[in-house]
């Protein structure tokens, strides 16, 4: 966990037998006498959020603000957006993994903040969110959860297993995953954007882009000078303008911006 006087935050692993469910679960808290805002980078993740205290606030790309009383579903991320914690107020945010989402309710609302609650027939959310709330450290709160979870997640069939599991980047998944299950790629490609919320083309631009944020990351870690050319070509950019166009795609400022605004941006996929 991270640890300072004002604001706290931990990545959360989940056991062997979630790992194809859920990729973490992510905790911060404000333990200071004021606001707090933080940027979270794109995940292209279905997020299940719940919050405790003071009602928090999520701002989107688009100046759309959602208040968050208890727990709010929201995904999946495709761009940056900010999320202000009043003081003394915690978040707990599971991220779904691949077509996670899509096993446990059926099917995915896209780009849409809801209430959890309207999901399911019954308001099971909101009395989760009322036995989490007493429940400490947020491990104990995630334990709670899984335990919660497993009567409503239903099997990956055998396309989406193929599809979440496809690590070759000399092929194309879709052409690929066709020609091994008799589909037409069609077929494919709409399985992979009703299952798991967005398209394969989608999912390898935004790779790309989380590769040069990885990237960069490295490089401060070792205290090195950042060189954009070197950043190009690790990620297989065709070119300045285009690292450019991605970063302003997904967290609406440039490459040279990220660096100075580092400390108040999240990145969820950081190990």
């Amino acid at each position: 966990m991270e640890i300072s006087s004002e604001y706290n935050q931990t990545r959360i692993a989940v056991p062997i037998e979630f790992e194809n469910v859920f990729t973490h679960f992510y905790f911060a808290e404000n333990n200071s006498d004021k606001a707090i805002i933080k940027t979270l980078l794109p995940t292209y993740q279905t997020i299940l959020l719940f919050c405790f205290g003071e009602s928090a606030y999520l701002t989107t790309k688009e100046k759309n603000i959602l208040k968050v009383d208890k727990c709010i579903v929201f995904g999946p991320i495709r761009q940056s957006f900010e999320y202000t914690l009043p003081s003394k107020t915690s978040i707990l945010v599971a991220n779904f993994k691949d077509d996670a989402f899509y096993r446990f309710f059926g099917k995915i609302h896209q780009n849409t903040m809801m209430n959890a609650d309207d999901l399911l027939a019954e308001n099971c959310f909101t009395t989760l969110w009322k036995e989490i709330s007493t429940i400490t450290p947020p491990e104990k709160q995630v334990d709670h959860i899984l335990s919660f979870c497993l009567p409503y997640l239903k099997k990956q069939n055998a396309t989406s297993l193929l599809l979440s599991q496809f690590k070759n980047k000399n092929k194309n998944p879709i052409k690929t995953i066709a020609e091994q299950t008799n589909q037409s790629e069609r077929n494919i490609q709409l399985k992979h954007k009703a299952q798991f919320g967005y398209s394969s083309k989608e999912i390898n631009r935004y790779n790309r882009f989380l590769h040069a944020i990885k990237t960069i990351e490295k490089e401060i870690e070792n205290k090195h000078t950042i060189e954009w050319f070197h950043i190009i070509d690790e990620c297989n950019y065709y070119d300045q303008s285009q690292l450019i166009h991605d970063f302003k795609y997904f967290i609406g400022i440039s490459p040279s911006q990220y660096l100075k605004f580092q400390e108040d941006i999240c990145n969820p996929r950081s190990e």
